[in-house]
């Protein structure tokens, strides 16, 4: 009898503790092909759009939806396009895609700000040199029960020359209280040295929906800082962005990989709804002209980013966000 009732105990104690487990369990992936898109679902869900258009000066991701639907990255511009409402607001800085990666500084061209906004927003920017990732070749487009994958190429240009070659990986992930992005980028230098020159603009970023600016919405990092004057110019292993969306209470962070250039990373966050993980801007961030974080990448060599983007429901704590970033970083050793 005794044996009986210890057997359903340990029944009972295993539901408790692998339910949150079989919650989220991984769902399946399914990509949606288009001539210069791919749509990304996520248990039948729609999750996020990969743009790759020879029109658009960078590759992005737009929007970025949490498990239950609601949209946290901001909704424009759309393409290179921007709301006449908001052609002159100061804020808008409509080249921060709503997740994207691109350096201000790459061989003294910016592959951050963008040539098309160059009049109707920044104004003439005389002397500002501007790049572009070409789009090459579409190397994955792998849909899958547990995950899917995307990997594309690049070629970085910047005055009618290739300056290097740029690959962007993105596998993607979810479950009923979550969805995942890990994201791997590498910059190799096949046409000769290339420096990622030092400065704040860049480098993998996230703009997020209105409602998760600080305030009213909240950001933290990995050491405990709270917004803006907390997290600015900071190293840290993660930053997550959180609030409320609808009714709904979401966050989103990024991780920066041990395995990442310079871990842990700068980061580039403000108030206003975006955050960049940057290694680069050392001038700037620590307010000393005597510093250079820039970087030459020789010629024949690469360098890697890595990272992972976590969209989350509830605060940083109610997600165990810092649980989740050690998980992470344990699996990238």
């Amino acid at each position: 009898m005794k044996s009986r009732v210890e057997a359903f105990l340990l029944v009972c104690l295993c539901g408790i503790f692998l339910w949150p487990l079989q919650g989220n369990a991984q769902e399946a992936v399914k990509l949606v092909k288009h001539p210069h898109r791919i749509d990304v679902w996520v248990g039948g869900k729609p999750f996020t759009t990969y743009y790759f258009s020879p029109e658009e000066a960078k590759p992005y991701l737009q929007p970025l939806r949490t498990a239950g639907g609601a949209i946290v990255t901001r909704g424009f511009p759309i393409g290179n396009y921007i709301p006449p409402a908001h052609r002159h607001d100061r804020s808008i800085e409509p080249h921060q895609r709503p997740m994207y990666f691109g350096h201000g500084d790459i061989d003294g061209y910016s592959f951050w700000s963008e040539q098309v906004f160059a009049r109707q927003y920044y104004g003439t920017h005389d002397g500002e040199k501007f790049g572009r990732a070409v789009f090459e070749k579409l190397e994955d487009a792998t849909p899958g029960l547990h995950s899917g994958e995307i990997r594309a190429r690049f070629n970085l240009v910047g005055g009618g020359r290739v300056l290097a070659e740029e690959t962007q990986d993105y596998i993607f992930r979810g479950g009923s209280d979550t969805r995942i992005i890990d994201c791997q980028f590498i910059i190799r230098a096949d046409h000769g040295p290339v420096k990622m020159g030092d400065t704040k603009e860049g480098t993998f970023a996230i703009r997020v929906i209105k409602s998760l600016d600080s305030p009213p919405g909240h950001m933290v990092n990995s050491n405990g800082g709270l917004g803006e004057k907390q997290i600015w110019g900071k190293r840290a292993d993660w930053v997550d962005y959180y609030g409320k969306v609808g009714d709904e209470e979401v966050g989103i962070a990024i991780f920066d990989s041990p395995r990442s250039f310079r871990h842990p990373t700068y980061w580039h966050a403000r108030a206003y709804g975006l955050f960049a993980a940057n290694p680069f801007g050392l001038r700037e961030f620590t307010n000393d002209p005597s510093q250079d974080g820039s970087y030459t990448i020789p010629a024949g060599k690469s360098l890697l980013f890595r990272y992972r983007v976590l969209i989350h429901r509830g605060d940083y704590k109610q997600a165990q966000i810092a649980n989740a970033y050690q998980k992470y970083a344990a699996e990238e050793q």
